[in-house]
């Protein structure tokens, strides 16, 4: 699991209470339930939120160097820091690597499970977490502008007048929603290493469950979704 301490959208949203609960509570219950992982090691480069890991059971062995702890630093340097320390320090070496963020509250145990076995039996590089994407916001239905103002079809370049107007006749687009990133830890010891290889598997999510925190109205439709959630299990 990846959880930082600074989020200038959402200060301190890690451990901020979502429906009673910090959010980061939430990826670990459904890490822990999901019995798919041989171990859940939190990376993170603050006290509060490590405390608040080994608080639920989850691995802490180390704290994130503050220079992989930026707003601006991808996951791949990240997730390459925790293998490699993990290696050098325990001798620990896991097949595969599942990043989990907090800030996909809605992902299920049965996700996690779900994923792992997608990409054993796809023989897959990595398996990623999506969604559909709505029909108004469509690739194939969005416009490019020009420096001189003027409008073209996206996807082709091509003039509106091109643009297909039915939903039925667009191929269906999906969206990753960052709820499930799993691969093969050779990935990041290749040599062009990544976090996604040759042949990535997509594991569909209801777009109910792939909701991502980065802002405020996020943080409501989580609220939301939550308590819909509750409503169907009660």
């Amino acid at each position: 699991m990846t959880a930082r301490g600074g989020s200038k959208g959402l200060p301190g949203k890690n451990l901020r209470p979502l429906a009673g609960k910090p959010l980061i509570a939430y990826t670990l219950e459904a890490a822990s339930a999901s019995g798919a992982l041989h171990r859940v090691v939190l990376s993170t480069d603050d006290a509060g939120i490590a405390a608040a890991g080994r608080a639920s059971g989850c691995d802490v062995p180390f704290m994130r160097p503050s220079q992989l702890a930026r707003d601006e630093t991808p996951h791949l340097p990240v997730v390459q820091h925790a293998v490699r320390w993990l290696d050098e320090h325990e001798g620990y070496k896991p097949d595969a690597v599942m990043i989990l963020q907090p800030t996909s509250p809605l992902r299920q145990p049965e996700h996690i499970r779900e994923s792992v076995a997608l990409l054993e039996r796809s023989g897959a590089d990595s398996v990623v977490g999506v969604c559909p994407v709505p029909d108004h916001d469509h690739p194939m239905r969005m416009v490019s502008i020009d420096p001189s103002g003027f409008a073209t079809l996206f996807v082709t370049g091509e003039p509106l007048g091109r643009r297909i107007n039915r939903r039925q006749d667009m191929p269906q687009a999906w969206t990753m929603n960052g709820a499930v990133y799993l691969l093969r830890t050779s990935l990041l010891s290749a040599a062009e290493p990544g976090l996604y290889g040759a042949r990535t598997a997509a594991y569909i999510m209801s777009p109910a469950f792939g909701i991502s925190i980065d802002s405020l109205a996020d943080w409501a439709a989580a609220e939301r979704a939550l308590e819909e959630l509750e409503t169907k299990r009660g």
